[in-house]
């Protein structure tokens, strides 16, 4: 039987994964913060309906955040002037999350760096190329969703050693 090879981290998912969204994000953030808007306040932003506001509660889950996370943001967002809170008229229980004319402008902003970004990575990679790393990122989050894959993952079987 031949020598394992090792996993190098340019060969693994999490790696690529991370460090390409680390580079996305340190080019959003050194864009941004000219005008006070960091990747995350941008992605939040953008996820806010403009005209009827979002429910607090649908925007972590939209943005695959820990609802701790967007609570502290989201109060940081306020004290900037960016977005106010309101109970929904419907129902006083839920609580809406509304733009500011700020933040319409900063969604703005946000947009156009979103949008310049997507132009330049269509302009150089194939349409065909980029459906299959959609797909492929799709399956990803439907493994992660599952979550039942690490319930048949039996380490010792990996082969890897302390």
């Amino acid at each position: 039987m031949g020598k394992k090879r090792h996993l190098r981290p340019e060969e693994s998912v999490c790696f690529t994964t991370k460090t390409t969204w680390h580079a996305i994000s340190r080019l959003y953030n050194t864009t941004g913060a000219q005008h006070d808007v960091s990747a995350s306040t941008g992605f939040v932003l953008l996820n806010i309906d403009v005209e009827n506001g979002t429910p607090a509660t649908k925007i972590a889950p939209a943005l695959g955040m820990e609802p701790r996370s967007l609570t502290r943001m989201l109060k940081t967002m306020e004290e900037k002037g960016y977005l106010e809170r309101r109970a929904d008229p419907s129902d006083g229980r839920v609580m809406r999350i509304f733009l500011t004319e700020e933040g319409k402008k900063k969604r703005e902003l946000a947009k156009i760096g979103v949008v310049a970004f997507n132009k330049a990575v269509r302009d150089i990679v194939p349409e065909e190329k980029l459906n299959i790393f959609f797909e492929v990122a799709n399956t990803i989050n439907e493994i992660i969703d599952k979550k039942s894959i690490y319930d048949k993952v039996n380490v010792n079987q990996l082969g890897i050693k302390n």
